[in-house]
């Protein structure tokens, strides 16, 4: 159902509703060193978890014990759900450890901020970001994949989290962008398109079909819920989702109000880069932000490729959702919905 401009706000000012050049300027808005005390805090937890014998999926607050530095993940839980949606950590020497090891710390930190939620029908909760040679043109490829350049975009889950494990030879950046800097502009702009984005629209599953469902979900990509601005965004999935017969067919308008949110997006004066550096673990609020990567180059040697890990999150006392995301997210329970669940999913984490 399309929102009548008159019942939107005329600007939103919240925290989240930065500019990315302002970013850009000013990393302390964003980047939290770790101290040498955070490390060894880390480290002793994941010593602590591996050795109870258990399966790194199986994490828990009471397995992963931190003695100073969940005062620290509790800041960044009010800085993502609050403030301006998006943190990393940096100075995690992983050079010196296993790729379990990194993996527990990883997965500890996450049971932290929330609940860990699957990422494909295979039940990974923890994922593993790099080119594994598919097609980007095939219709049920999931891009990040591939080596392409994706687009602005959300993932299915409150907050998303990635630690980089190698960056690439060239390229592969990771962008950030405010969906309420869009909806200021756009309403500044183009106020007449703004309402076709809270017009459902079908956006392709990719193949990971839960039972029952469409193979394609149709919520707006912006919504207007409680008082808050949430979006729920894929454009490259929302345009092969056309290819289905009974997929809602985007009028001329539609089309033309999600190339000026794309244009807005892509526009660097809003948007803002950052270069993920081997351990660093940066975690993005997926109902106020927008995320993406540019395409990269690898390395010819497999060993030196590029490989992010990540986990999908969903967290306790987070904003309500609209009904129409249970489509996606299967609930819209607080602290128990988001990721991909299909009648073979078993929920694990694959350190490879």
């Amino acid at each position: 159902m399309t929102e009548s401009p008159n019942s939107l706000p005329d600007r939103i000012t919240r925290p989240s509703a930065w500019v990315g050049s302002e970013m850009a300027s000013d990393e302390t808005k964003w980047l939290y060193r770790l101290t040498l005390g955070d490390v060894q805090d880390l480290e002793n937890a994941a010593e602590y978890f591996l050795s109870l014998g258990r399966d790194v999926g199986e994490i828990s607050i009471a397995d992963f014990p931190l003695l100073h530095f969940s005062g620290h993940l509790r800041d960044l839980k009010d800085k993502l759900l609050h403030g301006v949606g998006v943190e990393v950590l940096r100075g995690l020497p992983i050079g010196s450890y296993s790729q379990e090891f990194v993996a527990t710390i990883f997965c500890g930190v996450g049971a932290h901020l929330g609940s860990a939620r699957s990422q494909n029908a295979q039940g990974h909760i923890l994922g593993h970001v790099r080119d594994i040679g598919k097609d980007a043109g095939d219709v049920n490829t999931r891009i990040y994949q591939t080596s392409q350049r994706q687009s602005f975009h959300t993932d299915s889950a409150d907050v998303v989290g990635l630690l980089c494990i190698r960056d690439a030879m060239e390229g592969g950046k990771s962008l950030l962008v405010s969906v309420e800097t869009l909806y200021n502009r756009m309403r500044l702009g183009r106020p007449g398109l703004l309402p076709y984005l809270f017009e459902s629209i079908a956006t392709d599953r990719r193949g990971e079909v839960p039972d029952g469902a469409k193979p394609f979900f149709e919520i707006p990509p912006l919504n207007w819920h409680a008082g808050l601005l949430t979006a729920m965004y894929q454009r490259q999935y929302i345009d092969s989702a056309q290819r289905f017969p009974d997929a809602k067919k985007l009028t001329d308008s539609h089309i033309e109000s999600l190339d000026y949110f794309d244009k807005l997006a892509n526009d660097p004066e809003i948007h803002f880069s950052m270069r993920l550096e081997p351990g660093d673990i940066q975690f993005v609020y997926n109902h106020s932000q927008l995320h993406d990567r540019t395409g990269f180059k690898d390395s010819t040697d497999p060993d030196q490729r590029r490989h992010l890990l990540r986990l999908w999150l969903s967290i306790a006392g987070d904003r309500p959702l609209p009904e129409c995301f249970e489509q996606r997210y299967g609930s819209v329970e607080v602290g128990s919905r988001g990721g991909i669940i299909t009648r073979h999913t078993t929920l694990h984490a694959p350190l490879d």
